[in-house]
């Protein structure tokens, strides 16, 4: 009540006073307004937009009325600077905006209040992806909520995240464990193959076949659970994990305003900090339910990824917590990501019988029609494996490498000073459609990475930066081998079987949707024909 009286005087004592008159605040609310709207278009006239204005002009203003060895990039609006770049196919809009400033090597934009760079060029490209000042990613509040702060792909650089990173690459994305899991892709490869078999001669949409076989095929390999493609009834806790991954991809997937607009933050506008707290006590439920059936069997051969993460002792044991978030992400980045590169690769074939007969002659040659395709196989499969890196370079997954990195320090990338907590973008997907980088390269030649006697072969693992699809540096994707081992393999088998061919009542479309992974717009339908009269053994 005294702090209402007090506060009531002040008023009434300022209400007596002229300086404070109804007229004068006006005028100050004015001033204010007025002030506030020129620093905000002297900020947006800045080269890169508002966040990079806004940065040079509270840091030194003789630096940002000084013009040279500034970053060329566009506006974009006051306030939000480029935010429309990152709508819809983010990628071919930013490498149009990249040509249109005349700034394929390096561009800076913002995002709201964030500062960002993209470079559609192979060398800086190499320069962000390999240098240390890159070695963290932007959190964002969707990944943050989903606990991928804990986990390999969000983790800051640190301890912790060099702890994960060598967990991965000595327990779960080992050699090793790549061979053990070979028997695994076999029976799946075989079960997909029944199942295309048993709904012929119709048109047959391939997408939700693929996706069940990718998620079945990661649900054995990190939790131990083996389900049949071969039943139509689908098992409960598949469809369970299903819906908990599609809603996470839908989170992630989504740009979420608040992110690069703080004073948006406590709106929470798109529901996405609410739909996480939604999603999270599933995921926790979920995962600690196998955690504590794991920990009641009887110790024995170690067979999943949950079994390598509780027999970690010492500096490298986790916590329960980190070990939901990391076998999390495990599920959710390797299930819909093999599936949508395989859909892709068949899109192809159809549109290509002349290189899909290619592959079949060289499968027959290698494998022959009396047996299935075996893992020993792929390695000389070499039209194949070049099939596959043609379809990466047009189409890749991740056509900005998925998620941005973040400098940590001040940096000179391209000879431009790049200050700390800048989020930095790799546009592969313009890298590797750059005429400047690849011979007519909006043609389909899987011949280019064909490689010859004495030849070494085209690498698409990060060393040349011409086509690294799945990153390079200390934030290359762990899971790289694995995953292109498990697409070479059931693409091999998908097409020592069958013959792949247009629907009759759709041709084939290969417009882009944008999500977390660039997918088809529209799923594949095909008709199929058999090769092999006797089913795969």
């Amino acid at each position: 009540m005294k702090t209402d009286i007090e506060s009531l005087w002040v008023f009434a004592l300022l209400s007596k006073c002229r300086a404070f008159s109804q007229e004068s605040i006006t005028c100050l609310a004015l001033i204010m307004g007025f002030s506030w709207l020129a620093m905000t278009l002297t900020y947006w006239s800045h080269s890169g937009g508002p966040a990079w204005g806004k940065f040079k002009w509270r840091k030194n203003i003789n630096s940002f009325l000084k013009k040279s060895n500034t970053i060329p990039g566009p506006r974009g609006l006051p306030l939000i600077g480029s935010m429309n770049l990152m709508a819809s196919l983010a990628h071919r809009r930013i490498a149009a905006m990249a040509e249109a400033c005349h700034a394929k090597r390096l561009m800076a934009f913002s995002l709201g209040e964030t500062r960002a760079i993209v470079t559609c060029n192979p060398e800086v490209a190499k320069e962000i992806l390999n240098s240390s000042e890159f070695a963290d990613r932007p959190v964002k509040e969707s990944a943050y909520s989903l606990m991928f702060n804990r986990a390999i792909g969000f983790a800051p650089y640190g301890v912790y995240w060099r702890t994960l990173r060598r967990i991965a690459a000595t327990h779960l994305f080992c050699p090793k464990q790549i061979k053990a899991s070979e028997s695994q892709r076999a029976v799946i490869a075989a079960q997909m193959v029944t199942k295309l078999r048993n709904q012929l001669p119709e048109n047959l949409c391939v997408r939700e076949v693929l996706k069940r076989a990718s998620l079945n095929n990661m649900m054995c390999s990190v939790f131990g659970r083996e389900y049949s493609l071969d039943s139509d009834q689908t098992n409960e806790e598949v469809e369970e994990l299903r819906k908990l991954v599609d809603q996470g991809y839908e989170l992630l997937g989504v740009l979420n305003w608040s992110d690069h607009l703080p004073w948006l933050a406590d709106f929470d506008a798109q529901r996405i900090r609410f739909r996480c707290s939604q999603l999270v006590p599933k995921v926790n439920l979920f995962v600690s339910r196998i955690l504590m059936e794991h920990r009641s069997q009887t110790a024995g051969k170690t067979r999943d990824f949950v079994d390598v993460l509780l027999s970690l002792q010492g500096p490298d044991k986790l916590s329960d917590s980190d070990m939901i978030a990391v076998l999390w992400e495990m599920i959710f980045r390797g299930t819909d990501t093999v599936a949508v590169l395989i859909e892709w690769i068949l899109a192809r074939m159809v549109l290509h019988p002349d290189v899909q007969s290619r592959v079949h002659d060289e499968l027959d040659k290698v494998v022959g029609t009396s047996r299935a395709v075996a893992d020993s196989d792929i390695s000389k499969l070499v039209y194949l494996t070049a099939v596959v890196k043609e379809v990466l370079r047009l189409h890749p997954p991740g056509p900005l490498l998925s998620w941005a990195r973040l400098a940590i320090t001040d940096t000179t990338i391209n000879g431009y000073h790049v200050p700390a907590g800048t989020t930095a973008f790799v546009n592969m997907w313009a890298i590797s459609r750059d005429p400047e980088v690849w011979e007519t390269p909006l043609e389909f030649i899987p011949q280019r990475f064909v490689t010859h006697e004495k030849e070494m072969e085209f690498s698409v693992f990060g060393s040349d930066l011409r086509l690294a699809p799945f990153g390079s540096g200390r934030r290359i994707c762990p899971g790289k081998s694995l995953g292109l081992t498990t697409v070479t393999f059931w693409v091999a088998c998908l097409l020592h079987e069958y013959e792949w061919l247009p629907s009759d009542e759709n041709t084939v479309d290969l417009s882009e949707v944008l999500r977390l992974s660039c997918e088809m717009a529209n799923p594949l339908m095909v008709k199929l024909r058999p090769r092999r009269l006797s089913p795969p053994q």
